[in-house]
């Protein structure tokens, strides 16, 4: 029971990941398949649909969105700053900090992480970790949208009787562009949304609000 009360935050978004995703496939399958019969087409069985590049497609299209949105969260809020908000650091602190301040080499203690107490290429990775991982999975889900993406556009083509297009032809499309700009002005209008509302409004007992009490001015200050 320690073990669940310890990771409930992760383990709940899992479990609501997961039940939307499985809601996703579900919906995504009957508006298919409601799609194939207007066409005269024979529907697709639930294995069929979920590794089909339509459903692909939208999946990697929502991912790579969501960790574009960290990646740059992550990378701005280095030298970012934004005054009273909980969601920025101090002014002053704007940059990478000292190594004093990061608890890293000669300053790490006894119970950081032993890349911390490292050196040279292992110390700059450990340092650098997360922006690289969601990076990493940004371009993957940004590719495997492509991919899919293609293979999904190609099949509406065929079924027109158009000529199917190249890779690299899909990717400078107008298709490819709305299907990704749609998502990525939404996930940066909520980003942008908590990092100003949060200056202002509360959440009591959130660490993503300030203390209730707090001044607006209050800067890198949680709940």
């Amino acid at each position: 029971m320690r073990w669940l009360k310890e990771n409930s935050l992760s383990l709940a978004f899992l479990v609501m990941f997961l039940l939307a995703l499985g809601g996703q496939a579900v919906a995504g399958m009957l508006q298919f398949n409601d799609l194939q019969l207007v066409q005269g087409a024979d529907p697709v069985s639930f294995a069929e649909y979920v590794t089909s590049s339509d459903f692909a497609v939208d999946v990697a299209e929502n991912w790579q969105s969501e960790y574009l949105q960290f990646f740059l969260y992550i990378m701005l809020t280095v030298w970012l700053v934004q005054k009273g908000s909980p969601e920025s650091k101090k002014v002053e602190d704007a940059g990478a900090e000292s190594d004093e301040q990061q608890q890293i080499g000669a300053h790490a203690t006894s119970y950081s992480p032993a890349w911390a107490k490292a050196r040279g290429a292992r110390l700059w990775l450990f340092s650098n970790s997360l922006g690289l991982v969601m990076g990493v999975i940004f371009v993957l889900s940004w590719l495997a949208q492509s991919v899919a993406g293609q293979a999904a556009y190609n099949a509406g083509r065929l079924g027109d009787l158009r000529d199917p297009v190249s890779w690299g032809q899909y990717v400078t499309s107008a298709e490819f562009w709305n299907r990704s700009l749609q998502n990525w002005q939404s996930e940066l209008l909520a980003v942008l949304s908590m990092v100003v509302l949060s200056v202002y409004l509360r959440q009591r007992g959130s660490p993503e609000s300030k203390p209730v009490g707090a001044p607006h001015a209050a800067t890198d200050v949680e709940g």
